[in-house]
């Protein structure tokens, strides 16, 4: 047998004796002098050979470990060629890759390696038997307390002392311990016969080289300087939805996600930081695999995802200039690779309505009517007396509808609970198949998805089919070349989008009980079928004659080209485009009520809007580093946009058949004029962004874009918008680098300047309109102006501070980050008044100012990580204060939509946007203050509403602010446990200090004749 010069025959003991003295003196003298506790053999191997011999790689693998290995060259001269591709794995895994397919097998002994002939059992000269294994687990800066020390398929284990020493009794002296620490590579360490093992664990190279998405290329996540914020696949698939926004809900502080809306697919929007416009888009920019992405989260299959990463402060988002005031969403999709999977992944989720309001059933509807009708001798005893309410006799209503609504004894024949008759347990479903491959150079992935997400309310869905390609080919090792191609299809029927009587939710409450879904002939009950109540349908009825649909074709594709021109040097050409074809068709049939007194009207509709967007981007980065300490990255570039939407939208009325719905808008009766109108935008762009790092201590970050924007005036075409940022990684000083405790510390400070481009298609021009006038007996149509240009229209201006800091404590068991902001929004878009000799009243002109600031918190935790076990725990807030500063030159109030009941939703200096105004209501009028009353007007039971100013009445002049709907505060706090395959998600989130106006309730309350106050029970 020819052994290999380094192998130690085990069949010559005395001289494996003396080799072992010789390396425990060594290893003694080593120990005394560098003051280090134990040696150990390494685990880790990386190999990167291709075409190459078993010897030479398992030479490498000598010259990485220490080990040794003993084989008979004629058995691996057998062998066949090798590749091999592995970094930072055990040996085990390295040797299993390399022998796969091989005729050899190995058998580790002590700190030798035999590798033998698959067919050739190796014999042991190492007893089996129970043994005591003590030792010392260390990293490079020292013991490491608390690592699971545990025998390979056995339940037993112990963890490192304070000095990160453990003993063990294993069963086995041929068996393997299992080093496991959060943050460090996990290590199988062959017992060996040893009684003493000592481990150096290495650090897992993901906590230091986390990569994230930033504008135009990536950067390591320890070298950011600006504050973002990631999310992964795994932690949005934690609590699945198939909604992006909702999926991102609580995710990361700063990032507050809310919905007015229960309806599938749900009406969410989402606010980074605050509120940076009043009368702008205040939606952050999505951008999705490098392309600006226009067509709602909804549009996106979240289970495509691979990550999100949020850009939060104006250092991070000024690469997008204009369009990024508020906050820029980067999505990053999956692709394909190399190797062959197939994957299928899906969910299910029953829902139904947590809790109903409560309201009064038919008995105690009458109770109600009758006590009123009794009650008004006592209050107006005149009017009484006069017979004004005569015909208002309830006996007299009811007797007249006995054998339709009332029994002989004047009883109601239907008690209906609206809310459970309108709403049902509905069941939805996501269903995922994923198909990628790839060869060296070539990779794909096809993605499908369908959704089907039912509503609570009848007849309300959303479903969504989803298909997406992606391609990749490194045609040269300097040409890269790859594409995505994506279709999404979304059908929808939405229930909660009538006004006034015709709107389920608020029918839900309103509707009074002892009127039925259906009479016994088939037809729909309706509250006219009653004296006194108001029109409407009741919501049953609505929600099955009444459509209101929405059907989404949007097609997407971008492809790419990498050229890599000089060593450091790559230039990167994308090209991306979307359209999307959205109709949304509407019908309701005469069963149902309208705007005529009869409350029989039909009408149908079809609105489409047919939108393009293409966007081509053409950019250079370079990478270099001098002298080993100094590294730069320099991304320079530009870009254009491209934007158009052309809406249609015909309607008619009076069907002459119920059963045309929407499909022949010619069998309305009553036509209505065709509607269209037209949009487009473009904007071309340059930017630049140097990144500098000295040493991984000192990170600096310059970035400058200029936009040229066709919304804005002729002389505000072109806006400049730079940043700047610096961190300083504390944890790389001398002072802390071998600091047990500090994994991680780094400071970081911003200043950027952003804009927000989303006024609107042409408020810059002066605007014409048609108008219908008649002109010599005939009908014509005219031209007319409505509304002045301003050619100094331009962007709103966002100026923001940020100061920060992360800390990483326990090799990154334990992780905070903290960031304290203050951004300033000037050239707000407002109405400014002008002179009447102009012809207009207002005009768009950059005049108000605005201000967010606040703090945001987010603490990382593994509590528990064990083989079997793992606990994650996530706890973020967010605090937020904002003030407007300016609201023109006389700084007068400005009230903003909704404005249909009453004009609450108000804008003044000196107040958070969005505040709440009206008048306070204290309770209602007693009968002892039945004098006090009478000087308002009012009677005992009418509502007392507070006199502000004191004047002895109830005027605009007593309207104060109730309220805000922006939070002071908003976190989540989750808890992620792992037992083997079991995962159990808790997740609470929460907000405080603000309020929410409920205009359904509003609206309940808000009633005229018989329906006032009789809806709701309390």
């Amino acid at each position: 047998m020819n052994f290999n010069s380094k192998a130690t025959p085990m069949a010559w003991p005395q001289l494996r004796k003396f080799i072992l003295a010789m390396k425990l003196t060594a290893f003694i003298i080593i120990a005394a002098l560098t003051n280090v506790s134990a040696k150990s053999y390494s685990q880790i191997v990386t190999l990167h050979q291709k075409n190459t011999t078993v010897e030479k790689v398992l030479r490498s693998i000598e010259k990485q470990t220490g080990y040794h290995f003993m084989y008979d060259k004629q058995d691996v001269s057998k062998a066949g060629a090798i590749n091999i591709e592995v970094a930072n794995v055990s040996i085990e895994n390295a040797l299993d890759q390399c022998f796969k397919d091989q005729p050899l097998t190995y058998k580790i002994f002590d700190q030798t390696i035999v590798v033998k002939k698959k067919d050739e059992p190796v014999v042991s000269q190492v007893a089996v038997a129970p043994i005591k294994v003590t030792g010392t687990v260390s990293d490079a800066k020292g013991p490491i307390p608390g690592v699971t020390v545990k025998v390979k398929g056995t339940n037993v284990g112990v963890q490192t002392d304070i000095n990160g020493k453990y003993t063990v009794n294993a069963p086995d002296a041929n068996g393997t311990l299992v080093f496991t620490f959060i943050g460090y590579t996990t290590q199988n360490v062959p017992i060996g016969g040893r009684s003493q093992i000592d481990v150096v664990l290495a650090e897992e190279p993901k906590a230091l080289s986390e990569v994230v998405v930033v504008g135009y290329g990536t950067a390591k996540k320890v070298d950011l300087t600006g504050s973002v914020g990631s999310v992964g696949a795994k932690q949005l698939q934690e609590r699945p939805q198939t909604n992006l926004e909702q999926e991102l809900s609580g995710k990361i502080a700063g990032v507050n996600v809310s919905s007015n809306s229960g309806a599938p697919g749900g009406a969410t929007k989402i606010r980074i930081r605050g509120y940076s416009s009043i009368n702008t888009n205040t939606d952050p920019l999505y951008v999705v695999d490098g392309v600006v992405w226009t067509e709602g989260g909804n549009a996106i299959n979240p289970n495509d995802i691979e990550t999100i990463d949020v850009l939060k402060d104006a250092s991070s988002t000024a690469i997008y200039g204009t369009r990024g005031a508020n906050g820029v969403i980067l999505v990053t999709t999956k692709r394909g690779k190399k190797g062959g999977t197939i994957s299928y992944d899906a969910y299910m989720a029953v829902n139904h309505m947590f809790k109903e309001i409560p309201v009064l059933n038919s008995k105690q509807f009458m109770q109600i009517e009758d006590v009123s009708y009794a009650n008004i001798k006592k209050y107006d005893p005149t009017g009484w007396a006069a017979g004004d309410y005569t015909d208002r006799n309830p006996v007299t209503q009811r007797t007249a509808l006995i054998g339709k609504l009332f029994d002989q004894n004047l009883n109601p024949l239907y008690d209906v609970d609206w809310q459970k008759a309108t709403t049902r347990t509905s069941v939805s479903q996501n269903h995922n198949v994923s198909f990628t491959g790839g060869a060296e150079n070539v990779n794909y992935g096809l993605f499908l998805n369908y959704a089907d997400d039912e509503g609570i309310i009848l007849n309300s869905y959303l479903k969504r089919y989803n298909v997406r390609l992606t391609f990749d080919n490194q045609i040269k090792p300097w040409v890269k070349v790859g594409a995505t191609l994506n279709y999404n299809y979304q059908d929808g029927r939405n229930q909660d989008q009538g006004t006034g009587g015709n709107n389920i939710p608020r029918m839900l409450i309103e509707m009074v009980p002892f009127i039925p879904v259906r009479y016994p002939d088939g037809t729909y009950g309706k509250r006219t079928d009653y004296p006194n109540l108001e029109g409407g349908d009741n919501p049953v009825a609505q929600a099955s004659e009444i459509q209101s649909l929405t059907r989404n074709r949007i097609f997407s594709g971008n492809g790419y080209l990498n050229l890599n021109l000089l060593p450091g040097l790559e230039f990167r050409s994308v090209l991306g485009v979307t359209t999307s074809a959205n109709y949304n068709p509407a019908s309701q049939s005469g069963l149902v009520g309208g705007p005529v007194a009869g409350q029989s009207y039909s009408s149908a509709s079809i609105e489409e809007f047919n939108r393009t967007f293409w966007q081509w981007q053409n950019y250079f980065t370079y990478n270099k580093t001098f002298n080993k300490v100094h590294t730069i990255n320099l991304v320079a570039g530009a870009e254009r946009q491209n934007y158009q939407q052309l809406r249609l939208k015909g309607s008619t009325g009076t069907l002459s058949d119920d059963f045309y719905e929407y499909y022949n808008l010619s069998a309305g009766i009553v036509p209505n004029k065709p509607e269209s109108d037209y949009d487009a935008w473009q904007m071309q762009s340059f930017f630049a962004r140097l990144n500098y790092n000295y040493n991984e201590k000192y990170l600096l970050t310059l970035t400058g874009r200029e936009d040229g924007s066709s919304r804005f005036g002729t002389n505000k075409k072109y806006g400049f918008f730079p940043s700047a940022a610096f961190a300083w990684r504390v944890s790389q000083e001398d002072f802390l680098k071998d600091n047990k405790t500090i994994s991680d510390l780094k400071l970081r400070l911003s200043y950027g300047l952003t804009g927000n481009s989303e006024i609107g298609e042409y408020r810059s021009l002066a605007n014409i309109n048609t108008v219908g006038y008649a002109f010599g007996g005939n009908s014509a149509v005219g031209t007319t102006q409505t509304s002045i240009g301003n050619e100094d229209l331009q962007w709103e201006k966002t100026a923001e501070y940020d100061l920060g800091f992360s800390l990483g404590l326990f090799n990154n068991r334990l992780n905070i980050e903290a960031d304290a902001y203050l951004k300033k929004t000037k050239a707000l878009l407002l109405n400014a008044p002008l002179p009447e000799t102009s012809g207009f009243q207002t005009v768009y002109k950059n005049i108000g100012k605005l201000q967010n600031k606040g703090l945001e918190f987010t603490i990382n935790a593994t509590p528990i990580k064990t083989q079997d076990f793992t606990w994650n725990s996530t706890f973020n807030i967010s605090f937020l204060k904002n003030k407007i500063l300016q609201l023109g030159a006389s700084n007068d109030d400005i009230f903003l939509a909704p404005t249909f009941l009453s004009q609450f939703n108000l804008m003044r200096v000196g107040l958070p946007a969005g505040s709440f105004y009206g008048y306070k209501v204290l309770g209602t009028w007693g009968t002892a203050e039945a004098t006090e009353a009478a000087k308002y007007g009012l009677l005992p039971g009418d509502l007392k509403i507070q006199d502000t100013n004191g004047d002895g009445k109830v005027s605009a002049d007593d309207k104060v602010v109730l309220g805000k709907s922006i939070p002071d505060g908003y976190g989540t706090f989750s808890n992620n446990f792992r037992y083997k395959n079991v995962d159990l998600g808790v997740d609470l989130q929460f907000n405080y200090g603000n309020q929410i106006m409920n205009l359904t309730r509003h609206s309940g309350q808000d009633r005229t004749g018989q329906a006032k106050q009789l809806c709701y029970r309390t």
